[in-house]
């Protein structure tokens, strides 16, 4: 599927992971995308931390409530790269650093407490390893608006095609409530360049709903990364 394609034909996918690999199969590719409709959710940008991102306020002034859209989506230990739209980054780095598996720690959190949407929790666990690499996604969600029912659903992409990489977002459109994500995630095609990667996401996304943009390609043989950062408060 196309990827700008599929953005553009959604005026509010929410939050949303890529991941994959870039056509001449050398570098893992990553997207991460935030938007907002509130006042509160667009008042953010994405900063550097370390080898990772955060999400900080643009005018503290005007910030209302933290608690669901402050946090670090993007961090790092060892060969591992976890990108998530929440909180739970922090508990698949601890759960990593404790010998447990991903699913194991993601098992411990549920979609995200904000009723009526129960937005579900997305997240990407890239391995790159002296040349080896592969990947994994995940979503958490309620059962159709349930909060009852919490699903747990988890893809793995071992030896993934070069120029592909797959898609998953939080909604499925716009709407009140939200329609959560469904499926799994969407098979999308990678090309080599990080700018026009960056930038054909960025311009693709709705301009209104749109907040910021985080993209990296990692070098599998050495492991180097380079990142850019789209933020549309400056």
């Amino acid at each position: 599927m196309e990827l700008v394609r599929e953005l553009q034909g959604n005026s509010y996918p929410g939050r949303g992971i890529v991941v994959g690999l870039t056509e001449d199969g050398t570098h893992a590719a990553i997207a991460y995308f935030i938007m907002g409709r509130s006042e509160n959710s667009r008042n953010r940008i994405f900063v550097t931390d370390g080898t990772g991102i955060r999400t900080e306020a643009f005018d503290p002034a005007k910030m209302k409530d933290p608690s669901l859209i402050i946090y670090a989506p993007v961090r790092t230990i060892g060969n591992y790269t976890v990108v998530t739209n929440g909180d739970q980054t922090d508990t698949i780095v601890a759960g990593l650093d404790a010998q447990m598996t991903w699913a194991e720690a993601l098992s411990t959190r549920e979609f995200e407490p904000d009723a009526p949407n129960f937005t579900p929790r997305i997240s990407a666990l890239l391995h790159v390893t002296g040349g080896h690499y592969d990947y994994q996604l995940s979503i958490i969600k309620s059962r159709g608006g349930d909060p009852s029912s919490c699903q747990r659903f988890y893809f793995a992409y071992g030896n993934p095609a070069a120029g592909e990489g797959h898609f998953i977002h939080t909604y499925a459109g716009d709407g009140d409530p939200l329609p959560s994500y469904a499926g799994e995630p969407k098979a999308v095609g990678i090309g080599n360049d990080l700018d026009g990667f960056t930038d054909s996401i960025w311009t693709a996304l709705n301009e209104e709903n749109k907040v910021s943009l985080f993209t990296r390609f990692i070098d599998l043989q050495t492991g180097e990364a380079v990142s850019r950062i789209i933020n549309k408060n400056k």
